[in-house]
């Protein structure tokens, strides 16, 4: 394993990413993102992106994602949410290591976390996620986000479709585990079920004390619940907490060495919309009205709030609806 100086004065919460244009022959432009990875073992190190909502002004670069580095290989967790984004992290990890990158663990598809598939299965690497994401792959939101994606984000999504299938589907209910080893180090995934997205995925790395989470909470910044399954996530978080790793890379925000106190927002702004979506269906109360009346001010400066809140309460009022019928 070979590691630059310059990484070697890296310390834990750095992170110097730059955008530049480059024209190529044809005249075209296209966008190129250079990314500084921070390390935080000595085998593993993260890419931390912006707290906000998707936007031209961080180029989708708004999720974690992390690389571990073997004897014989190395494997990524997470792609980020562009092609560009996936070839600055494959540039990244090879400015770290000569060692190639063989495995590319999918923490669920959703897109900021996956449209940098493309660079990745262009180099050969294997990409391994759980087999609910094929039924994300096949729906209409996918086809709908891709379209508004390109939209925004166009100049770094390039001309090639995002939208990558595993080369191995795994059969992971809720809580089971699967260990793989390469290079001398070992990897837990653990599947945390339907929580965030119907495909949660999280890679412990034993010998680091080091978990990789993805969106089963964000550090600092209020999580994006639609569409997820609320009960799930809350017994999916005391899953990562059983599992008592040192450090966590969460899907957004800082890397966490106080595991119980950085997924505390995560899990009491969860409670929260269960409890007054709850009861508001138990009392007949319409949604509109249940949402107006809510008192949002512990919540309301987390950064996302604006972008994310009114979907999360709306798709927990969903949710409380099925539980008070079954």
């Amino acid at each position: 394993m070979q590691t630059p100086r310059r990484l070697l004065f890296t310390t834990i919460g750095a992170l110097v990413w730059a955008a530049s244009w480059q024209t190529g022959a044809s005249g075209s432009s296209s966008a190129v993102i250079d990314l500084t990875p921070v390390r935080l073992t000595e085998r593993t190190w993260f890419f931390r992106g912006a707290l906000d909502a998707v936007s031209r002004g961080n180029r989708g670069f708004m999720s974690n994602a992390g690389f571990v580095v073997t004897d014989d290989g190395v494997v990524v967790f997470d792609a980020l949410g562009t092609p560009a984004l996936g070839r600055a992290m494959i540039k990244a990890v090879r400015e770290v290591t000569d060692q190639p990158i063989r495995r590319v663990i999918v923490s669920h598809y959703h897109a900021d976390h996956m449209y940098g598939l493309t660079a990745f299965r262009d180099i050969g690497a294997q990409i391994w996620a759980r087999g609910e994401g094929r039924r994300y792959l096949a729906s209409d939101g996918a086809q709908r986000r891709l379209v508004q994606r390109r939209d925004m984000l166009g100049p770094w999504m390039g001309d090639q479709s995002p939208l990558v299938p595993a080369d191995r589907w795994l059969a992971l209910p809720r809580g089971e585990r699967k260990s793989f080893r390469m290079g001398g180090v070992e990897f837990v995934l653990i599947s945390a079920g339907f929580a965030h997205a119907r495909d949660d995925l999280m890679l412990l790395v034993p010998d680091e004390q080091l978990m990789f989470a993805g969106d089963i909470y964000a550090a600092g910044r209020i999580p994006f619940v639609e569409d997820g399954d609320t009960r799930g996530w809350l017994t999916a978080m005391q899953q990562m907490e059983d599992a008592a790793p040192t450090i966590v890379v969460p899907g957004h925000g800082r890397v966490s060495r106080d595991l119980d106190e950085d997924i505390r927002l995560t899990r009491d702004y969860i409670r929260f919309l269960r409890q007054r979506m709850r009861a508001a269906v138990e009392n007949f109360v319409p949604f509109e009205q249940a949402y107006d009346s809510t008192d949002w001010s512990r919540f309301a400066d987390q950064p996302a709030f604006e972008a994310a809140n009114r979907g999360n309460a709306y798709s927990v009022y969903l949710e409380m609806e099925q539980a008070v019928l079954e």
